[in-house]
């Protein structure tokens, strides 16, 4: 993706602290997750208000596939930069870089590229979606590829709201290895620092909880120093309000030899407000590796799934990481 001109890339540094990391001194995935949120929420605002007119904020409505490509520790300054590549007429396409620099001997390395969604909401009317002032590409293109990511990207969010109706259940007395074993669940009262001036949670602190809830699935399924290595798209089916209880539940859905995919379900339910019933407001799938005290990757115990539901979803877990595979390795060399 090239760059767009009127679209100056936001720079934020943050050094990291004890408790931004797990015991093993890695940096929380969902630590990470939060800095790129909010690099993309303050370009993505900042642009939707340049020109005149009513005044917005810019809610994360989606973020693409996140690969974590290096850990990050204590100590280490996280530099990330945050540039606008698409806007259509009602949502902007943010690309966010996370370098990592150990300032002791002045290496960087790039841990993280993140594509993220934003859509402007009025600050008069939170639920009115406002339009967005059109950036000027350096090359035609750009235009071009933009749309294409942003039909896909569409497509995909309305098919993940249509299949995330089912919940997770506890199950009494479950046997090592399975499903039920490694299931989580956090419940959170959604409270002011959670939330924007407006009234509705970042979706920074959003992904964070969940990653928090799949790295405990993680760690009960593996018994292991855990870390992320990447979150498929998470999609923000609706804003959470202030006030709201969340239940942010995890499951394990499919081991490899050395992974596990855990997908992650958030639901809110409105306590104050009894005119609103309880809705699913984000899902994601999230990939963890477990490791050694050294760092060095282990083998990861096979999830057994038990119900004809767990074993689809373990088949469907199978596809995602075989598609993923294929693409990192790229196209198979032409046999002569």
């Amino acid at each position: 993706m090239g760059r767009c001109r009127e679209a100056a890339p936001t720079r934020c540094p943050w050094i990291m602290r004890p408790d931004d990391a797990n015991v093993a001194g890695n940096v929380h995935g969902g630590t990470i997750l939060k800095m790129i949120e909010e690099a993309g929420a303050i370009i993505s605002t900042r642009h939707c208000n340049s020109q005149n007119g009513e005044r917005c904020v810019a809610a994360l409505a989606r973020v693409e596939r996140t690969d974590f490509l290096s850990p990050m520790c204590i100590g280490e300054v996280a530099h990330v930069s945050a540039e606008i590549t698409y806007t259509s007429k009602h949502s902007v396409e943010v690309q966010v870089n996370v370098m990592s620099e150990n300032i002791l001997t002045g290496t960087k390395k790039l841990t993280n590229k993140a594509t993220l969604w934003y859509v402007p909401l009025s600050l008069k009317n939170v639920d009115k979606v406002l339009e967005v002032p059109p950036v000027v590409y350096s090359r035609q293109e750009q235009e071009e590829e933009g749309r294409k990511r942003y039909e896909a990207q569409k497509l995909e969010r309305m098919e993940t709201k249509w299949r995330n109706g089912d919940i997770v259940q506890p199950v009494p007395n479950p046997e090592p290895n399975t499903v039920s074993y490694s299931q989580s669940s956090l419940i959170h009262l959604v409270g002011p620092s959670d939330c924007t001036l407006h009234g509705f949670v970042h979706g920074g602190v959003t992904m964070k909880l969940m990653d928090e809830v799949a790295g405990i699935v993680a760690a009960r399924h593996c018994k292991t120093n855990i870390v992320t290595a990447s979150v498929d798209a998470i999609n923000f089916h609706d804003k959470i309000r202030k006030g709201c209880v969340i239940t942010i539940s995890g499951r394990m859905t499919f081991t490899s030899n050395k992974s596990m995919e855990i997908e992650v379900l958030v639901d809110a339910d409105p306590v104050v407000d009894n005119s609103q019933k309880r809705y699913r407001a984000a899902s994601a799938f999230f990939t963890y590796v477990s490791l050694s005290q050294e760092g060095k990757s282990l083998p990861v115990p096979q999830l057994v799934p038990e119900t004809e539901d767990e074993k689809k979803r373990f088949e469907e877990g199978k596809g995602r990481y075989l598609q993923m595979k294929a693409k990192r390795q790229g196209p198979a060399e032409p046999q002569p």
